[in-house]
């Protein structure tokens, strides 16, 4: 079966919003900071990075997370290699992700070579010490037939009330055994279903201040 591409939608302010899920793909205030302090810092991440670690994310999306994820480990100096695996169901096309990322700063080169290398048809790409894999298809299949394991998850689905697929207690209990032991997970949603989900898979889970206009977030440990 052939992939599907998203369909998009564009704000006014250049963000672009999912016409399946009714979502904008990043913060209407600051993608970057929403990234940055639920993602980034949600994770802990600047403390914890070393050789061979290992990010996984639901929702590559504009690849946003990734970029800013991949401009961290840049800044931190971490030696040796990071790698990004990422489930993506409607991958964006090319021209898409170029106009979504006019609203991106440049990363000191990061946006661009990421665009160069991008395909909807997914697939790894390598940016020097950084690997980024983006698996294309329904993560509810993905994600159990993959054979990695990952030491922090970016949970980015759109709202759990408009693509519940990508918080399916299933899904999350599949997400925590490919979890290393103690690794983590960060999402922007503080949904009740999805915390208690999380609970049941594994994970002990905290509800802390959102980014903007979200009051809270969610951060879990694989304990």
């Amino acid at each position: 079966m052939e992939n599907q591409t998203a369909d998009i939608e564009w704000k006014d302010s250049g963000v672009p919003v999912s016409s399946k899920f009714d979502d904008p793909y990043f913060s209407l205030d600051n993608g970057v900071e929403e990234t940055q302090h639920v993602f980034i810092d949600g994770n802990d991440l600047t403390n914890r990075f070393r050789d061979g670690f290992r990010i996984g994310e639901l929702g590559f999306g504009t690849g946003l997370n990734f970029l800013v994820a991949w401009d961290a480990w840049a800044r931190h100096g971490a030696k040796g290699t990071l790698h990004f695996t990422s489930f993506e169901a409607f991958p964006m096309s090319s021209e898409d992700m170029a106009q979504a990322h006019r609203s991106f700063p440049d990363f000191d080169g990061k946006r661009d070579a990421l665009l160069d290398a991008w395909s909807p048809e997914g697939g790894e790409m390598r940016f020097g010490d950084v690997v980024l894999t983006v698996v294309i298809g329904d993560a509810r299949r993905a994600v159990p037939a993959w054979d990695g394991l990952a030491d922090a998850w970016f949970l980015d689905g759109f709202s759990p009330a408009k693509n519940p697929e990508l918080w399916e207690p299933e899904l999350l209990h599949d997400v925590a055994r490919h979890t290393a032991p103690f690794g983590t997970a960060a999402t922007y949603t503080a949904a009740g279903a999805v915390r208690r989900a999380l609970e049941s898979a594994g994970f002990a889970v905290e509800r802390t201040t959102g980014y903007g206009r979200k009051r809270h977030m969610t951060r879990a440990v694989r304990v």
